[in-house]
């Protein structure tokens, strides 16, 4: 087999293949074999038809179709090892030449990764917040502990701000009622305008037993959007109760004895948080400033595809939430412009960084071991929600180990280069990033260690994902390479 590698563009090539005939002899036997199995000519059983007698009933062409078609996947694979490029998405495949006896030949344009080496990054400084734990937010996360403890008492006055009133609801228009804009007994925060626009107006001054008429549009249903009469009647009046923040209250809210055990618990796991939160923030800090000494053309199919992957995550976000695009470009102070631009900025970032950490990987020569594998399926599965070993034996059934292997190289990738920086708060002292991570480490093996019905779920999915990491260490590019090709070349083969 012959391949020519033609530079379309710094991230686009075209492969043209030259395919001795001979080497399709297995793929011609096996067509003929299969298109046997489905012919009924007399005289034979299905299976049993002479090669001679499918060329003549079914057409020699046929059988040439069914051999390139499952030869290309294959070829192309071979092309893409020999040729050492590291292909991205499908291949626009063009069976170019198909000569019985003699040759078969195809071309294959792909959009490659640009070929460039990662600049040297030791001296890179980047700056993180400075890892204090005010008083104020430890009063203010134990306050927000005092509201889960909160209750609710009935007041003889009218409503306020603040007050939790339980009211019913009729809304009519032209004096018809409207039964799916109605209801009873529903307990509403004054002021919180989470509901029908002017509600909190109408509420506020009103006592048990009273009641209000106003004019606004309704939020949901058949004729959501018209404007309604909607009137209010309060039942109740109730403010919230917060239990005072003494050792009675930690006693119930927590293990310690006292306020102050939890208060200095408090402070422990909020520091916890903003040292995870640097950590966090120099990883994204230092890539950015890799970045910053790359410049690389990026293939805008695999751009394009990343912003359509970013939309339709919004899309979803909204769809679950309820809320409308232009809600959220109202709540983010941007137009639709203004937006889809970040969206291309970020989608851009994304792309480049993504081929920063892959070369990364091949320039330092890193690996992924199996216990590395393991390790990512069981996070992945328990924030997931799901069982270590279901979320193993999907990736492994639905070819995904590949891909699971690229992201684990590029978390290593990018812990090598925070390895390498220089780590300072906004006060100028330096952070061992090295030594957070293994306090962070020590954090999470802790928790681990009580979840013992996650830990057993986990052991039971090591040997799958141990499995699964054996298949994953077979050449990654070809298995990407034959994943990516298959459906369009079939496709394209079947068009000549």
């Amino acid at each position: 087999m012959k391949t020519d590698v033609e530079e379309l563009t710094p991230t686009r090539v075209k492969l043209t293949v030259e395919v001795p005939f001979d080497e399709l002899k297995p793929n011609l036997d096996k067509a003929y074999k299969e298109i046997s199995q489905q012919v009924r000519i007399k005289g034979f059983r299905p299976g049993k038809v002479p090669a001679p007698l499918i060329d003549k009933y079914v057409g020699r062409g046929a059988v040439l179709q069914e051999a390139v078609n499952d030869a290309l996947p294959e070829l192309y694979g071979r092309a893409v090892e020999e040729t050492e490029i590291f292909v991205l998405g499908q291949p626009d495949v063009e069976v170019t030449e198909l000569d019985d006896g003699n040759q078969f030949a195809f071309t294959a344009e792909v959009d490659i990764r640009p070929k460039f080496d990662v600049p040297d990054y030791d001296g890179l400084e980047v700056v993180v917040e400075t890892s204090e734990v005010t008083d104020e937010q430890i009063e203010e996360t134990l306050g927000n502990l005092r509201e889960r403890f909160a209750s609710l008492t009935t007041v003889e006055r009218a409503a306020a701000e603040g007050d939790f009133a339980t009211i019913d609801l009729a809304a009519a228009i032209d004096g018809a009622p409207i039964d799916d804009a109605s209801t009873t007994g529903y307990s509403y925060e004054v002021g919180s305008k989470s509901s029908v626009e002017g509600l909190d107006d109408a509420l506020t001054g009103l006592s048990a037993g009273e009641s209000k008429t106003f004019t606004a549009p309704l939020a949901g249903g058949e004729r959501a959007g018209e404007d309604a009469e909607i009137t209010v009647t309060v039942q109740s009046v109730k403010v919230k109760d917060l239990p005072e923040a003494d050792d009675e209250f930690a006693q119930m809210a927590s293990e310690f004895d006292t306020v102050e055990a939890l208060r200095d618990d408090v402070r422990t796991r909020l520091g916890r948080q903003v040292r995870l939160q640097q950590l966090s923030d120099a990883r994204d800090k230092a890539l950015e400033a890799l970045l910053e000494k790359v410049d690389i053309p990026l293939p805008d199919k695999v751009v394009d595809e990343e912003i359509t992957r970013r939309n339709q995550q919004l899309e979803q976000q909204l769809a679950m939430s309820g809320g409308s695009k232009a809600d959220f470009l109202a709540g983010e102070g941007k137009d639709e412009e203004e937006f889809d631009n970040d969206v291309a900025n970020a989608a851009r970032l994304a792309v480049k960084g993504g081929f920063v950490l892959d070369q990364l990987a091949v320039q330092e020569e890193l690996s992924v071991e199996n216990e590395e594998l393991s390790e990512y399926v069981v996070t992945q599965a328990m924030q997931m929600g799901v069982a270590p070993q279901q979320l193993a034996e999907y990736l492994t059934q639905n070819n995904q180990l590949p891909a699971i292997v690229a992201e684990v190289l590029r978390n290593k990738a990018l812990n090598l280069i925070v390895e390498h920086v220089t780590i300072k708060d906004e006060a100028g002292n330096e952070i061992d990033a090295a030594a957070l991570q293994r306090e962070l480490n020590g954090e999470t093996v802790e928790v681990e260690s009580e979840a013992d019905a996650e830990a057993e779920t986990a052991a039971e999915a090591q040997a799958i994902a141990d499995d699964a990491a054996d298949a994953a260490a077979a050449d990654e590019a070809d298995a990407k390479a034959a994943e990516q090709a298959d459906a369009e070349a079939e496709k394209k083969a079947d068009k000549k």
